[in-house]
């Protein structure tokens, strides 16, 4: 009798996980609004820099890295809906209306074990970095040939890591 009562309360305390699953939705959201804040602020300034007539010596520099800026911020909001969906799947229950009318479930965000988990939040992880590394590019400056060729080999080495990382999980 204690053997079953301990084994339902340590059943049971898997509902930790809600915490999670509830303060990942909610960071997911208030990712999601900061980002959609910062695309209205640059189409102000794209707005107000036209109304104006002054265009300002590093305008474009400015509005792609607020954009890029919010596309980062849209994708780690997407982190965090794929961890809280996969760990609401794997501890709590199916989610039942992502299943069609059929029952069969949306594969964008079935979840069935902690690898499938990982795979696609480093996936989505990866593509953050991507974001990161070209909107830093974006705001360097180049003084010379070298300084190319360094440009030139990392955009190589992060298409030939895409071209991996796509490879990643499908078989032939």
């Amino acid at each position: 009798m204690l053997e079953k009562l301990f084994e339902r309360s340590l059943w049971g305390s898997r509902f930790i996980i809600i915490l999670a699953v509830v303060f990942g939705l909610i960071g997911a959201v208030l990712l999601f609004v900061v980002a959609s804040f910062d695309i209205y602020e640059t189409a102000l300034y794209v707005i107000n820099t036209y109304i104006t007539h002054i265009h300002p010596e590093h305008f474009h520099e400015e509005l792609v890295g607020g954009i890029i800026g919010a596309v980062d911020l849209y994708l780690i909001g997407v982190v965090m809906i794929i961890f809280s969906f996969g760990l609401y799947e794997l501890f709590i229950s199916d989610i039942d209306p992502a299943k069609d009318k059929d029952g069969c479930e949306n594969q964008l965000l079935a979840v069935h074990s902690l690898d499938q988990l990982k795979d696609k939040i480093s996936k989505v992880i990866v593509m953050v970095l991507v974001v990161g590394f070209f909107q830093k590019v974006g705001h360097t400056t180049y003084s010379g040939a070298l300084d190319l060729l360094y440009l030139a080999l990392s955009i190589t080495a992060v298409a030939v890591g895409l071209y991996f990382l796509s490879k990643v999980g499908k078989s032939h």
